[in-house]
């Protein structure tokens, strides 16, 4: 496991447009579905009888199309996109450095925990680039059930998501850090054929969503709350708690599952042609 990780196998440089490459594939190919998850997550009760106005996934699908067509389900995806390419180079970077902190030695391989902490460092480290793009973009992805008034994208607004979204970014850099390092422990990358590169990708994101979804829940809620309505996560989670239970944490899962697998695929994909070409053509970079 010892040049398992990205980051001890290419350049920052490498990371930086590779990781682009890949987040942006991840997006394309994801963001119909993550607006779905969105507003299944954050849709308010209609009446007294916990109504709501999505029955599920593919009511969603069904709504959105028919009243915004197709566009609709892109909404919300250019803040994002913008924040892609950094975001993962910095997670690439804390990802590196966390495993050299925790194990100098490079031919010493490393465990799991370690891995995990590093995973959780890179999460961190992408935290204040993510929270603003996050959201706006469920801000957009919801705003056929929510009134969006000016106010909703003042600075303070925007960062007042930063604890939840570090929470999320987390466990993703952990969950896919661990997923990758445990795929190429067998094999050198460039050995790795097309099949097993968006096996591993998409494994990677099932894992991560098995566990990920709670937190996101609680995340997409205060993102896209009226300004004042939560104090905090244990806010958040008391009042879905009281009004929709347990399974309230669990609201769009059908439309997570069916996302993880072809868009953490198509990270991996993405990334991987794409580092495979840089080295090909700027070997000593």
């Amino acid at each position: 496991m010892g040049e398992a990780g990205p980051s001890s196998r290419v350049s920052p440089g490498k990371d930086f447009v590779a990781g682009g490459v890949g987040g942006a594939c991840l997006l394309f190919v994801g963001h119909p579905l993550d607006t779905i998850k969105v507003r299944l997550q954050t849709q308010a009760k209609i009446s007294c009888s916990h109504d709501v106005f999505y029955s599920g996934t593919y009511d969603c699908f069904r709504k959105t199309v028919s009243k915004e067509g197709f566009r609709g389900l892109y909404k919300g995806m250019g803040a994002p996109l913008a924040g892609v390419a950094p975001m993962m180079a910095i997670s690439f970077f804390g990802y590196g450095l966390g495993k050299q902190l925790l194990q100098p030695e490079p031919s010493i391989p490393h465990t799991y925990t370690q891995i995990y902490l590093s995973g959780t460092l890179a999460g961190v480290f992408t935290t204040v680039i993510v929270a603003p793009g996050e959201r706006i973009k469920c801000l957009l992805q919801a705003n056929d059930i929510l009134t969006l008034c000016a106010g909703c994208f003042r600075s303070a607004e925007v960062f007042r998501t930063c604890r939840l979204c570090c929470a999320a970014l987390q466990r993703t850099g952990a969950s896919q850090c661990l997923q990758r390092d445990h795929s190429y422990a067998s094999q050198s990358v460039h050995q790795l054929s097309t099949p097993k590169i968006l096996l591993a990708g998409g494994t990677a994101g099932i894992l991560n969503w098995m566990v990920a979804l709670p937190p996101d829940v609680l995340k997409s809620n205060f993102q896209t709350a009226a300004d004042g309505r939560y104090k905090g996560l244990k806010d958040v989670l008391k009042g879905l708690l009281q009004e929709e239970g347990a399974f309230g944490l669990y609201k769009g899962f059908n439309a997570v599952m069916l996302r993880a697998f072809p868009a953490n695929a198509a990270c991996f994909l993405g990334f991987e042609v794409t580092l495979k070409f840089l080295n090909w053509l700027a070997p000593a970079w």
